[in-house]
């Protein structure tokens, strides 16, 4: 059985390193055993007792063993809501225990260092997955806004000073700054690619520190920080560097990350994060997932209770990983229906006071907001009254497979009864492919359509990214029922009585006594 080192430099705030060690304890090593290397430089005593109690958990559990080195915590080291501060000091002192931890390891003849930072959560199965890549130093990916309301980043590049312009060749185009998008995108698929440089996550085997690779400044070298002159050096030895983006870690660049974080750990193990002292004093219902959220049910509802609600999130849950939905304002037992149909499926719920559909931009504005907060693969848009037809689950998978498609286009069949639709010159919506399905580019500039209705239910720019048509139908019911049809009616001459962002013709055709209809066919 392999042996790994983990090592860790620690100067960190307790509610923070305490999520650090929790993903610590819990990753899987079937195949390899786990030391740890920590220097507690931590400038409080809460931060050293959580330390110390992991190191004795896992000494009493005969799971590893600890070399643990106490830091001086002089050197200043200043962090806030905006950024990281660093000084050469620090980076010096960083640069040298990390070097005392590549000497252990080779002396105490590991099968691979992992070096990580500690305010990065890893995935239970991150560790094995560098491991099976055979690649001499490889990094897991992780992304950080390293402002705030900028865009999210890797830690890893391709050349020279980090971003904002990098290209892997493959993009020829413009400035470099399409090429730097398209290899953010590729990023985002999971897989493992040859980069130029990496850090603050990342596995070194055997073979390469029997190398002399060192993380301690090349004097001829400009570059800042100890990662740069680790990865120089590293090349220069004929060592090929590498990402893994198969399992992402998560970075608490910040304290309000924490929320975010607490997603993080509850969508990556199988089993409860309970501790009290880590959940969140608000925000959204939680539940806890048993997988990541690769396919996200976004939704809004309102007033669902008795129509269509319960059997469309049965059919969705066969197949989702995670749920967002927008309670907008109901008074009914609509939020019981969602918690009941979705129970054991991670879910964020979020009711607002007051009904924002007379701005429906605003309401699909924070329904996206809502939904990309999570950071999901893939995000399936559906109001409460639409469901795919029955063999949308055996298909799904190969449309999620996709690497070069980033939104899926379906046609959706107006119902008018509970087994005909709707088909003449006023209702022929099958006669068109409309997006539900959309895989999330993070750093790709959505824009919206800026009409308080008929907005759309995807921001207006999403045609800019390869996209595809599929043959699997929507079945939409929100016209099944003479009430509904009556209701909506209602609606739209109250919210658009002069049709300027609909169809007046279509608007009274909803009261056509004799309608044609076709009969469904599954």
């Amino acid at each position: 059985m392999k042996r790994i080192l983990i090592g860790s430099p620690i100067r960190q705030r307790p509610t923070i390193l305490r999520h650090f060690l929790a993903s610590l304890a819990r990753i899987e090593a079937s195949s390899f055993k786990v030391d740890y290397f920590f220097i507690d430089d931590n400038d409080n005593e809460q931060s050293s007792q959580l330390l110390s109690d992991f190191i004795s958990k896992q000494k009493e559990n005969n799971e590893s063993e600890t070399i643990l080195i106490r830091g001086d915590s002089i050197t200043p080291y200043t962090r806030d809501e905006f950024t990281h501060y660093w000084s050469n000091d620090l980076i010096d002192k960083i640069a040298s225990w990390k070097d005392h931890m590549i000497q252990t390891a080779r002396e105490q003849q590991y099968d691979g260092l992992f070096l990580i930072d500690s305010d990065l959560l890893i995935h239970p199965e991150a560790i094995e997955s560098l491991i099976s890549s055979e690649k001499e130093i490889i990094s897991t990916i992780f992304w950080t806004q390293w402002q705030p309301n900028t865009m999210e980043m890797p830690q890893v590049w391709l050349k020279d000073t980090y971003w904002p312009f990098q290209s892997d060749g493959t993009v020829k185009a413009g400035d470099g700054a399409e090429a730097a998008v398209m290899f953010l995108m590729k990023l985002r698929v999971p897989g493992v690619y040859q980069v130029g440089g990496l850090g603050a996550c990342t596995y070194i085997t055997r073979s390469a520190l029997a190398k002399p690779i060192s993380f301690r400044t090349i004097s001829n070298v400009s570059f800042w920080g100890e990662d740069r002159h680790f990865c120089i050096r590293a090349v220069a030895l004929g060592i090929d560097l590498y990402v893994d983006t198969r399992y992402p870690a998560f970075h608490i660049y910040r304290e309000s990350d924490i929320e975010r974080a607490i997603l993080f750990m509850e969508s990556t193990q199988d089993k409860a994060y309970t501790n009290s002292n880590m959940l969140p004093a608000q925000g959204p219902t939680i539940i806890v997932p048993t997988a990541g959220p690769k396919l996200t049910l976004s939704m809004i509802v309102k007033n669902e209770g008795d129509r269509f609600l319960k059997e469309v999130l049965e059919h969705h849950r066969e197949y989702i990983d995670h749920a967002v939905i927008i309670d907008d304002g109901s008074t009914d037992h609509t939020g019981e229906i969602v918690h009941e149909c979705l129970a054991g499926i991670p879910l964020t719920y979020i009711k607002n006071e007051s009904s924002q559909f007379h701005n429906e931009v605003k309401l699909r504005t924070q329904q996206w907001e809502e939904t990309i907060r999570i950071r999901p693969q893939w995000i399936l848009n559906m109001d409460a009254d639409e469901y795919f037809e029955q063999k949308f689950k055996e298909v799904l998978p190969v449309l999620l497979n996709d690497s070069e498609t980033f939104t899926y286009l379906f046609r959706l069949f107006d119902f008018w009864s509970e087994d005909h639709y709707r088909e003449d010159a006023y209702w022929n919506a099958h006669s068109v492919y409309r997006p539900f399905l959309l895989k999330y580019v993070e750093g790709f500039s959505y824009v919206w359509k800026q009409t308080p209705q008929h907005c759309g239910r995807f921001p207006e720019n999403i045609y800019s990214l390869a996209n595809k048509t599929s043959n699997l139908r929507v079945k939409h019911f929100g016209w099944a029922r003479e009430q509904d049809r009556l209701h909506k009616y209602d609606r739209y001459k109250k919210l658009d009585p002069d049709a300027i962002y609909g169809w007046k013709e279509q608007y009274e055709s909803i009261l056509d006594e004799k309608p044609n209809l076709v009969k469904w066919i599954e």
